[in-house]
């Protein structure tokens, strides 16, 4: 998977730059956080920078509790979760796209959770994304 588009410390993403890198996946980009605002409102976005291999990422947060990072990428985004085990047992149980359920069964365990990732290419992924954020923040 890709690492950000956006590695520089000194530059942080604003709109203009993260449209320019996204390309056509802006829409997705935007879709994605009008779906979450509507669903997990109050959503707060905060850019943090995660070193100069992971670089600038988006943190999406309802409250105290991250709903999932966002990562710009060149003409796409990556969206990363970190699930705890009852929300991955749950997700594994669902009725996502096999594609999905698979990056799900090699999720890595981290202290923070199963870290999954996914790419954001077409709507199927965006509406997979949309599912496990409400897994997540159901369980």
């Amino acid at each position: 998977m890709s690492p950000s588009a956006f590695l520089d410390r000194g530059s942080r993403p604003t709109e203009r730059t993260l449209e320019a890198v996204l390309g056509e996946a802006s829409g997705s980009w935007a879709d994605l956080r009008a779906a979450l605002s509507s669903r997990f409102a109050p959503l707060v976005g905060r850019w943090s920078f995660s070193g100069k291999s992971h670089g600038w990422i988006l943190k999406l947060r309802q409250k105290q509790r991250t709903v999932l990072y966002p990562v710009p990428c060149s003409g796409t985004f990556v969206a990363s979760f970190a699930l705890s085990e009852k929300a991955h047992e749950a997700a594994q149980g669902s009725t996502l796209p096999g594609r999905v359920l698979e990056i799900l069964r090699t999720a890595p365990r981290y202290l923070e959770g199963r870290g999954v990732r996914i790419e954001v290419h077409d709507k199927k992924d965006l509406a997979s994304v949309e599912t496990l954020a409400s897994i997540k923040m159901a369980n």
